[in-house]
């Protein structure tokens, strides 16, 4: 189970994940530690004040990831391009065209493969690292010790250095100031290696962590509509416009997303104005 083998990981790193007492895989039964029922979010939500403190943890456990999980990365599968693709594939399929029913013609659609062929080539640019894949305030546990505690890290693959930063930073179901936002990545980015601060620099770091955020933003409001479809699970759809607004955000800075942000304006975020 991956599920094992990736605890082993991070508990050799010292993080705070679930520790296997015991385990009988062919049964399909573990005996895990318990981090307590507290997530991130609710934290955040019941103490709003506590976010500086949070982050901190989470950061400093996300550069420990970044460090100390060289030693396993080449173990997990890669984040490679045939995934990144199918990835970005779940918005144009499942939102626009399933959700939304938009048809896109023929010279969007060459629009829409440059601007994927655009993000794929920047997360594949990007050193590799051990990705955790889904590292946010729903799956990282508030605990009085070696804040946080971690969970859902089964589908942790050898990535792109800025995919978990976006993943806690630009967080689908909490929003941050595009400020805040900014602090906390070079905060992160001043914890890494002299060495790969020497062979990027803080521009080219946070060109990779914006447009890092447009491949798993889109990737994301796929997969809200995929559960409202396919699991039933309608609560997410109200997670979408959050999640593409970052990408809106990002207008002033990335002309190569004009098309992107005029689908989006246009028609997908006044679709769920209506109701949809």
């Amino acid at each position: 189970m991956r599920f094992i083998h990736v605890a082993g990981y991070l508990e050799a790193m010292n993080l705070n994940a679930p520790r296997i007492i015991a385990a009988d895989p062919e049964q399909g039964f573990l005996l895990l530690t318990d981090l307590g029922a507290t997530h991130y979010l609710d934290k955040l939500r019941q103490e709003p004040d506590s976010a500086a403190t949070l982050y901190s943890d989470a950061l400093r456990a996300l550069c420990r990831m970044r460090t100390r999980g060289l030693a396993y990365q080449s173990s997990l599968p890669p984040y490679d391009e045939k995934l990144l693709r199918f990835e970005l594939s779940l918005f144009h399929d499942w939102l626009c065209d399933r959700h939304l029913g938009i048809e896109l013609g023929a010279a969007d659609e060459a629009r829409w493969q440059a601007l994927c062929d655009l993000l794929v080539a920047n997360a594949l640019n990007q050193p590799s690292v051990f990705v955790h894949r889904d590292y946010h305030s729903r799956n990282l546990m508030f605990t009085t010790s070696n804040n946080p505690g971690i969970l859902d890290f089964q589908d942790a693959v050898e990535g792109p250095l800025t995919y978990d930063l976006v993943s806690l930073l630009k967080d689908c179901y909490v929003r941050w100031s595009p400020e805040q936002v900014s602090t906390w990545a070079c905060e992160f980015y001043a914890m890494l290696d002299p060495a790969m601060r020497q062979q990027i620099d803080v521009a080219q770091f946070l060109r990779y962590f914006d447009l890092m955020g447009v491949q798993r933003h889109l990737k994301a409001a796929g997969i809200f509509a995929r559960l409202n479809h396919r699991d039933g699970k309608s609560a997410y759809l109200r997670d979408i416009p959050r999640t593409l607004n970052y990408i809106i955000e990002l207008e002033p800075q990335y002309a190569e997303l004009a098309h992107l942000i005029k689908l989006i304006n246009t028609q997908c975020l006044p679709a769920f104005e209506e109701g949809h």
